[in-house]
This record gives structure tokens, sequence and C-alpha cells, in this order.
């Protein structure tokens, strides 16, 4: 498993087998190397909208970008448009890329250098997830350059074995599946959790505020499994906010599994939509679809179901400000869900203002229940 960028970058780097890829990315922005002062920097923009950010290579950590093309300066302000006075960008295009003069508050002028940025090739063991972030998303790509993860504990959870990771700087973590699954599907498996750890080491970098990530096993068998990841963070707002998410796994295949996949009410054949990857390709076709079967279909009888399971807690009213809901189908066309012992566990979706209606312990769905109404993938449930 490659869990270091630089290992083969050194390599490349004595040899000159270095390719510059297209340094504009699909949403139009622009990636550029140079320097601020004396110290590298990575920089995405978009001149026409002047949107944009940067960090030091350092540092890692986005400092946001926002502006305009005068003529043929970009006059750019550095960091969040709510504070009053903020450091200045002035850029005149060169033959290369970009040259000009950063500014702050008190007056301090360091020069700045940019040219189109040259993205190392992908190794050859690269993760997929490396790879697609090489050829869509070169500035992070770029962020992640020198980062090496850190081996830790061995673990074992419900009879199998694991090898945590994490990454030093910001604290996230995950782990891979040293044994129990054949090895082809631990493979992909682990392809997947890597991916995921370093999503998260993105995003702790990514976000201008404080990040902490956590993540744990919930259940695991011969034939499924699931994973939490959760994030608590602060990244400009009104209010910090949190994220509880579960990757759960066809441990057959080592392919992720949707709700669908496990749990298909609908008239039609089962979909097998992935929300945030069908929704970055475009396809609204399918997302439509998706979406109408969640509202019409899915919603109502998963609130029919809980209430014949919890009428108590389906349908108290919640002290305070907080009624939540539950028997009403908004909270459960897009729940969150993994596997337990005694069935899938359901967590009713809510808008930030009503997020405490989402952390509930009684709504899990009987896998006799499930097995009644199979979705698009063959599975043998706990």
């Amino acid at each position: 498993m490659y869990r270091g960028l630089l290992r083969l970058c050194a390599v490349l780097s004595l040899t000159g087998l270095f390719v510059s890829t297209a340094t504009r990315a699909d949403n139009g922005t622009q990636v550029y190397t140079g320097t601020l002062g004396k110290s590298p920097v990575v920089l995405e923009i978009n001149p026409r909208t002047g949107e944009g950010r940067y960090f030091y290579k350092k540092y890692r950590k986005d400092l946001p970008l926002d502006g305009s093309l005068d003529g043929d300066t970009l006059e750019l302000q550095e960091g969040s448009s709510m504070e009053d006075s903020r450091p200045t960008l002035r850029l005149q295009p060169t033959t290369h890329g970009w040259s000009g003069e950063w500014t702050n508050t008190a007056g301090k002028t360091l020069k700045i250098n940019l040219e189109p940025a040259v993205i190392p090739d992908v190794p050859a063991d690269a993760l997929p997830f490396l790879a697609r972030l090489h050829d869509k998303y070169p500035y992070e790509y770029l962020r992640l350059q020198g980062i090496t993860l850190k081996k830790g504990k061995i673990d074992t959870f419900m009879g199998y074995t694991l090898q945590w990771w994490s990454e030093p700087q910001t604290g996230t973590s995950l782990f891979e599946v040293v044994s129990g699954y054949s090895l082809e599907a631990r493979r992909s498996i682990n392809q997947q959790l890597m991916a995921r750890l370093w999503s998260e080491v993105l995003s702790s970098y990514g976000c201008s505020g404080s990040y902490a990530q956590s993540s744990q096993p919930l259940w695991m068998s011969p034939t499924v499994m699931s994973v939490r990841i959760s994030s608590d963070y602060y990244c400009g707002g009104a209010y910090p906010d949190q994220n509880n998410d579960a990757l759960n796994f066809d441990t057959q295949s080592g392919k992720l599994l949707t709700l669908d996949d496990v749990l298909w009410v609908g008239q039609s054949k089962p979909l097998h939509f992935e929300q945030q990857r069908d929704f970055d390709e475009g396809l609204s076709t399918s997302s439509d679809a998706w979406s109408n079967y969640r509202s019409t279909e899915l919603a109502p009888w998963l609130v029919a179901q809980l209430l014949k399971l919890y009428p108590s807690e389906m349908t108290v009213t919640a002290e305070g400000e907080n009624d939540c809901n539950y028997d009403e189908k908004d909270p459960w066309q897009f729940p969150g869900w993994y596997f337990t012992e005694q069935g899938i566990k359901l967590e009713p979706s809510f808008a930030h203002v009503a997020a405490v209606c989402g952390f509930v312990d009684w709504s899990v769905l009987p896998y006799q229940i499930v097995k009644q109404h199979p979705g698009g993938v063959a599975l043998q449930l706990p």
C-alpha cells in the first residue's frame, strides 16, 4: 500500500521524469507554484472571478483569496472577508505566470513569483484516489507531496486484525484490515480506507480554523463491515459543525455499499447511486430518479416501519426548542446507516440548527425486515 507521496518523487526528480499537467482544473482555476518572499507556496486562482487560495509548503494550510482583475493587474485580498483589514496581493502577468507583491496591514512587503505548476507523475503503486487528485485536483495533489503516514498500533476487533495509520500533523487516523478476509477483498477495502484517510488529511489542511477527526470500527463479520469516521470542525461561518459518516462494505467483494444496495422498497429495480461520486460527475438523470425514490418511497416506508417498532420514540415531542418530528418523512430521506448485530442502525438527517435530533440510539431496523426487502447486492446479512 502506498502511504508516502515522496517515495518515488525523489527518484523522479533525479532522473528528470516529471510531467507538467494542464494547470487548469475542472472548475476553470489555474494552479501555480513559486515563492512569496523566500517561502515556497502553491496557489490556485480563477483569474476571471478572483477567487482562490494558497498555502505555504511548510505548513500546507489554506489561506483564502478573493479579488478581481483590474486591467492586467490581479488584485487579491488574503483571509476571511469578515476581517476588517487583510494582506493584499498585487500580481501582474509574466511570460510564464505572475509576479508582484504581498503587502500586510503593517506595510511589510514581500516579492511574489509564480509559474504554472509542474505536477509530479503518479507513482505506479499509488492509490487510485491519489491518481484522481493528480488528474482532477492538482492543487490538492501538490499539498500532499512529502507527507508520509505513521504506522500505529495493531488492534483486534471482532476477531479481525487492524493496523492503524495516522498523519501526525493533522492528527487524522484510520486503519487497514490485515487479516480475516480474502486478499483481493482486503486490497479493495484498504484502498478505500486509505483514500478516506488521505481525504481527511486534506480536509484538515483545507480548513482555515480547527479540525478534529476520529474513527472506529463498528461491525465486522464474514460478509459485511462498518466503519465510523467522525469530525468536529470550525472552518468559518456562524457555528462549528460536526460530521459522522459510516463506510459500509461488502467484504466478499470489497466494494462499498449504499443503503439501496442493502434495502430496497421501490417498485423499480434497485438503483446504485453514490452521492458524492455521481453528483461530482454530473449524473443528473440518475440523481433525480434516486432523490425521487428516497422522498416518495423509502422515507414514507421507513416512517411506517419505525412507528410500529418505536411508537413512543417516534412521536414524543422533544422538550425545549428541538421538535424533531421523527414521524415525518424528511429526516429519513437521506439517513446515515451502518450494520449492527440486531439490524441496520439508521441515523436521521437534520439541518445544522436541529442537528441534536440526529443523535438517537433506538432507530434499528431489524434484519428480519431488511431481508424481506433486499437491495441491489446479494448479501448474507448477520
